[in-house]
């Protein structure tokens, strides 16, 4: 795989008419081209430079930043384990090393049958679930040895798909703005004045 396929061409014009900038457009693209291919390719991210009016090497500065975009092949599972301070007092690093011996894999290494990558994490914001781990940035808290050897193979199993998609899909829903609010609709003046209407968030029928 490399650029985006003609689906998700139809689906990157539409995310990029979302934005007054097209650059503004450059990680939901980003996050796109990962969902499609698993991670970021080359070819794809030359392809939304071309879409965003960038140089590729601007988008791979861009992309390059966040831990969440990989460029390179990892497997549909990206099984990250925190070792910070509350993970580590709580045995997160245990936990890490009792991964590694499940998967058969050090961290950083993919299985031989590309189904599941570890990483050794930093802190993943859930300090009072310690030890804890995600999958494919899913948290599973408090977990114990056996509740990753469970989890391991209720995946290979296919019993976490609805749970667990592969790695590269942020959500299963995707965002679809009518057409009335897309960028251009509206004058400066009109959205100038559209902002300042009161919120209908939560307001009574």
């Amino acid at each position: 795989m490399a650029r985006f396929t003609s689906e998700n061409l139809k689906v990157a014009e539409q995310i990029i008419a979302r934005y007054p900038r097209k650059r503004s457009a450059t990680i939901p693209l980003c996050h796109l081209a990962q969902e499609q291919d698993g991670y970021l390719t080359d070819e794809a991210m030359e392809h939304v430079a071309e879409l965003v009016g960038a140089e590729p090497a601007e988008v791979r500065g861009t992309a390059s930043f966040y831990e969440m975009f990989k460029m390179h092949p990892v497997g549909k599972n990206l099984v990250g384990v925190c070792t910070n301070i509350s993970c580590m007092l709580l045995g997160g690093e245990e936990l890490l090393q009792h991964c590694s011996k499940t998967l058969g894999v050090k961290p950083g290494g993919t299985t031989d049958d590309g189904e599941f990558t570890l990483e050794e994490t930093e802190c993943l914001a859930a300090c009072t679930e310690a030890p804890m781990l995600q999958v494919n940035y899913r948290f599973f808290h408090k977990i114990s040895h056996e509740e990753f050897d469970k989890l391991v193979d209720d995946i290979r199993a296919g019993k976490k798909r609805d749970e667990i998609p592969p790695h590269g899909t942020l959500s299963r829903v995707r965002q679809v703005i009518p057409a009335d609010r897309t960028n251009g609709v509206l004058s400066v003046e009109e959205a100038a004045a559209d902002a300042k209407r009161p919120s209908r968030i939560g307001a009574s029928s």
